[in-house]
């Protein structure tokens, strides 16, 4: 009896075997969902700085669309649908990461950007995604194959997608959050109809303190009346911050909560009690400042800096720490070619490699006219696109080599286009480009970057996914490719939507306490004040010497926790409060000695309900934004006539706890619930 090679491998359709994949309805369905899911992750990743992997809702959502009768499909049509959809999360994960740092600059009273430019945008996503296709096309063999790497999400996601066909469908419950998430994003966004408060703030008073000081020798120098308070906030009433909590886990919720503690319940009461007189000073021009916006400026001017240093350090950090999987990357990326060409397998065929490598080096050419554009000098924009065109490739070889070890939704991707940055940042420096024009020319070679290493980590988690089912690689990557340019030209919109929205509302658009996106914010502060002149290297370099002593206790992921410093405190909260609860199901699971099988498919279960959650809240919060830009303040106004209903200043704080109680409930007993067969 003959038997099968050890390596040999049979994915789920035989390569032999000829059916529907390519086809208009797997298509349309794709891009319907990658614009839904993809300005879903753009309020994510603004409000909470980071987003979900779209695989497993699209993959969930394909299932059961394929199978209502006037929409028949076979799996590897779903598996068109998949790829297409994960899109646009990618894309919005690039967008968020940087784009708004164009927004968010300012050096002296000016602005690179007052709102968002289409065209620069759309151009600098677009060529971005399509390089990261490419280059990951290019390794596609090696990283999916050769390299025998591991795709954590992705074998996960085929799991789903193999046992979706034989009846199990998660649907419902992706679904039933979605439109739960919506219900409670109406009631309580301020545009909405708002009965319940997104959270309540207390101040906390602390006694007069009089400290004796005196020097070395004990003699007096002075004593002074210390006093100050702690601002504290309720975690907001958010089921999509509380999924975040749920998706990441207890460990990494609790990380990332424990910088929201140190910035607002150390760091600025201990400013402020270093400074009694902070609040005359600022009062002298005849401003009456409350406590509350005391502490809110401490925040942004004192400790939000602190943490871009600290972030600084702790996002070379992670990179360093991922050093051995970086240099087998690179090292993997080159080694194996001699498949090219030697491919007839219907699973084995990409689009034609000759043609990729001509049309990546010619999407270099409009982003060296951009970056001339941006700053107006030739050798500038020739360093620029020099610099794009090297580092593209190698960030999106080692994004997806990464992908492949670690899972799409842990790839370092602020790391990474950190790293970019900074190398952009000092070779405009070395050709004397300066200012306001060079920092744009510094976050537009970033940018790309950032699209690249984003989508190369998506597609080549797509890929291995298709490969496990049997799906025709160029099939896939010509899907992908027509989901980029799409997105591209999509996804500046809900930017804008939430930009102006939130002007409107009465903040100041991205980079408001309700809009904060960090990862921007960091790039912002590091391009205006490495090329721009402007930074406050004092609080930098003792935020850096934070994350070093982290490091020394070997605390867990430095960078998380310095994030967790850069948000509002409620949102951080609000994401521990979702670990809380997947910890109680894990350790409900654990009680009832649940198999690894058992396990994971619970766990599926919980992501698809929050991922319906985070859905469902964040498309709500983009369309009651555009409303505002409609000319109708909220819909409370537009049924009562009135800016609030009473309700809300006296009990809206009590019924937020309805909100936690329906999450709670939720996402602890429902994935619990054995799935339906179709």
């Amino acid at each position: 009896m003959q038997t099968r090679p050890k390596n040999e491998f049979r994915p789920y359709v035989p390569s032999d075997v000829s059916m529907r994949e390519f086809t208009l309805k797997a298509l349309f369905l794709g891009l319907f969902l990658a614009v839904i899911l993809g300005a879903a992750n753009a309020y994510l990743g603004l409000k909470a700085g980071m987003t979900i992997s779209a695989s497993f809702p699209a993959a969930v959502i394909a299932i059961a669309a394929f199978r209502l009768p006037f929409f028949k499909g076979t799996v590897l049509e779903q598996n068109i649908t998949r790829t297409t959809a994960a899109v646009g999360e990618a894309m919005a994960a690039a967008a968020i990461f940087i784009i708004p740092a164009f927004v968010i600059v300012n050096i002296g009273g000016e602005r690179l950007w007052t709102t968002f430019h289409y065209w620069e945008t759309t151009l600098i996503l677009l060529v971005g995604g399509i390089l990261g296709i490419l280059f990951i096309i290019l390794l596609r063999r090696t990283l999916c194959v050769d390299a025998e790497l591991p795709f954590p999400e992705g074998t996960a996601c085929y799991e789903i997608v193999k046992a979706g066909q034989k009846g199990e469908s998660g649907a419902s419950l992706v679904f039933g959050a979605m439109g739960l998430g919506i219900l409670i994003e109406l009631f309580k966004n301020s545009s909405g109809f708002t009965i319940f408060q997104e959270c309540k703030e207390f101040l906390i008073k602390l006694p007069h303190s009089i400290i004796h000081h005196f020097d070395t020798s004990k003699k007096p120098l002075g004593d002074i009346t210390h006093e100050g308070g702690i601002v504290f906030q309720t975690p907001l009433a958010s089921p999509a911050l509380m999924s975040v909590g749920y998706i990441i886990g207890p460990k990494y919720s609790a990380i990332n909560f424990s910088g929201g503690v140190l910035a607002w319940l150390v760091f600025i009461p201990l400013t402020l009690f270093l400074n009694p007189n902070l609040a005359s000073q600022l009062s002298s021009a005849g401003n009456v400042v409350s406590y509350q916006n005391l502490a809110y400026s401490c925040w942004y001017n004192i400790v939000r800096p602190f943490a871009v240093g600290a972030m600084l350090i702790g996002a070379f950090y992670t990179l360093y720490g991922l050093r051995k999987s970086l240099f087998s990357a690179l090292k993997g990326v080159f080694a194996k070619y001699e498949h090219i060409g030697n491919i007839t397998g219907r699973t084995e065929k990409d689009l034609n490699l000759k043609s990729i490598v001509i049309i990546a080096f010619l999407l270099i050419v409009p982003m060296g006219f951009l970056y001339y554009h941006f700053c107006g000098h030739l050798m500038g924009a020739i360093a620029a696109a020099i610099v794009l065109a090297v580092t593209a490739f190698l960030f999106a070889a080692v994004g997806g080599w990464l992908v492949g070890i670690v899972g799409n939704s842990n790839q370092p991707l602020s790391g990474i286009t950190l790293a970019s940055l900074i190398i952009a940042a000092l070779i405009m420096l070395a050709v004397g480009v300066k200012g306001i024009s060079g920092v744009a020319a510094v976050l537009g070679v970033a940018a790309v970057i950032c699209a690249a290493a984003s989508m190369s980590g998506d597609i080549i988690q797509d890929l291995k996914v298709g490969q496990l089912i049997g799906g025709t690689p160029w099939k896939m990557e010509l899907a992908g490719i027509i989901s980029v340019i799409v997105m591209a030209f999509i996804l500046v919109f809900p930017l804008v939507i939430l930009h102006e929205g939130n002007i409107l509302a009465g903040g100041i658009g991205i980079g408001d306490a309700k809009l904060p996106a960090p990862q921007a914010g960091l790039m912002a502060h590091l391009a205006a004040g490495i090329v721009g002149g402007q930074m406050p290297w004092g609080l930098l370099v003792m935020g850096m010497f934070f994350t070093v002593a982290l490091i020394l206790i070997k605390a867990p992921s430095p960078m998380l926790i310095a994030v967790g410093m850069y948000l509002p405190f409620e949102t951080t909260f609000a994401i521990f409060i979702g670990g809380i609860f997947k910890w109680i199901v894990e350790q409900k699971m654990k009680k009832q000695n649940y198999t690894a099988e058992e396990y994971e498919s619970t766990e599926n279960r919980g992501i698809l309900v929050a991922s319906g959650f985070i859905a469902g809240e964040a498309i709500t919060g983009v369309l009651l934004a555009a409303l505002v830009l409609l000319g109708v303040p909220s819909i409370t106004e537009l049924v009562t006539g009135r800016e609030e209903l009473g309700i809300l200043s006296t009990a809206g704080g009590w019924l937020s706890l309805i909100v936690f109680a329906i999450v709670a409930v939720t996402l602890i007993y429902l994935p619990f619930r054995k799935p339906r067969q179709a």
